[in-house]
C-alpha cells in the first residue's frame, strides 16, 4: 500500500460492520473503475479504484488456507459498500483457486453471515469466528 496506509481506518465495531454491509450498492457503480490485486510484501489484497488504494485485506497464508485477518478502508472511501466489493472479489478469487479460508476478521464473519453463497469457501476444520454471534451481543 502506499505510505498514507495509517490512515485507514479498520472496520471492528459491529456497527461498523453492520452498516457497511447495509449500504446501497454504491461500489457497484464503481466496477469498471476497481481491481484487486495481491500485495505479497505486506500481505494485502488491495482494492483500487483506477490508480488509487481505498481498501485492503490483510491476510495469513498456511498450506491452501489463507486466514482474513482485518479489513480497512481509507476514510474519504467509506460508506460507498467498497469493503464488501473487496472482500466478494478476494472469496470469489480463492474459491477459483480451490482455496480456502479462516475467518478472523469481524467484516469478514459478517460479510459471510449476509452472504451464503460463500460458506463453501470457509474451511470447515478452521472456519476461524464463522460461528460467533453476527450482532456481536452476548
Amino acid at each position: 500500500m502506499d505510505n498514507s496506509q495509517e490512515a485507514m481506518v479498520t472496520l471492528r465495531g459491529t456497527d461498523q460492520v453492520l452498516r457497511e454491509l447495509g449500504t446501497s450498492g454504491t461500489a457497484d457503480s464503481l466496477v469498471e473503475l476497481t481491481n484487486i490485486t495481491k500485495n505479497e510484501d505486506v500481505s494485502v489484497y488491495e482494492l483500487h479504484i483506477e490508480d488509487h488504494t481505498v481498501a485492503g485485506l490483510l491476510y495469513t497464508e498456511a498450506g491452501n488456507r489463507v486466514t482474513l485477518l482485518a479489513t480497512s478502508v481509507f476514510p474519504e472511501f467509506r460508506g460507498k459498500g467498497l469493503a464488501g466489493k473487496l472482500l466478494g472479489g478476494v472469496l470469489d478469487m480463492l474459491r477459483t483457486e480451490g482455496r480456502t479460508v479462516t475467518l478472523t476478521c469481524p467484516f469478514a464473519t459478517a460479510f459471510v453471515h449476509s452472504h451464503p453463497d460463500y460458506a463453501d469457501v470457509v474451511d470447515p476444520s478452521f472456519p476461524g469466528n464463522v460461528h460467533s454471534r453476527r450482532h456481536g451481543r452476548h
